[in-house]
């Protein structure tokens, strides 16, 4: 049994022991090691993946190499290229772990099959997907008028939980910034005795 995301579902419906028990008793749960990808540019996404343990990531790559984090996935979360999904279309995104990670894959055929099952669900994953974009939308506002301390800040409340599990430079990219910069501002913030 996939107990987290039994869990997970568990608090998000109305639906019986038994019930969830069948649902999550068929899924494909899968080991990842650290650097394998779940999803390469060019290919169609299938799979949301829901993070059992481990931590996974999404990012891009520019024409010159350079890598643009997106988004990270720690325990818990869920993580797709959702236009890739829905739309059937080639990703623009990589998906891969940046430690040993256990996933459920969830094709998108299985979160309408519960939230016909369950109305609570059906709410609760609108509020879910509606959550997401407002993150993303926040995100693109603060890349685009946010200082680097705001952006590492608002980082912190994001991902409380793992800046001690990935690299620096991974952190500033997905902030937008170098390394160097990131190395400035966590001194800034340090000075002032900020915790």
């Amino acid at each position: 049994m996939v107990q987290s995301f039994y869990n997970y579902l568990k608090l998000n419906s109305n639906l019986s022991d038994a019930e969830l028990t069948s649902l999550t008793n068929g899924l494909e749960k899968r080991l990842v090691k650290k650097g394998d990808y779940l999803l390469k540019v060019g290919q169609v996404c299938e799979y949301n993946f829901y993070v059992e343990q481990g931590l996974l990531r999404s990012y891009t790559i520019d024409a010159h190499g350079k890598e643009h984090l997106i988004q990270f996935a720690p325990e818990g979360w869920i993580i797709s290229d959702r236009s890739s999904s829905f739309f059937q279309e080639q990703s623009q995104l990589y998906i891969d772990a940046i430690e040993d990670s256990e996933v459920i894959l969830l094709q998108d055929s299985f979160f309408e099959q519960i939230s016909c099952m369950s109305e609570k669900f059906a709410k609760n994953n609108t509020i879910a997907l509606h959550n997401h974009i407002r993150n993303l939308q926040n995100r693109v506002n603060m890349l685009l008028g946010a200082s680097a301390q705001e952006r590492y800040l608002e980082f912190i409340t994001m991902y409380p939980n793992i800046l001690l599990r990935v690299p620096q430079w991974m952190v500033a990219s997905y902030l937008g910034i170098t390394p160097e910069s990131l190395s400035r501002v966590r001194k800034e913030l340090a000075q002032k005795n900020f915790k």
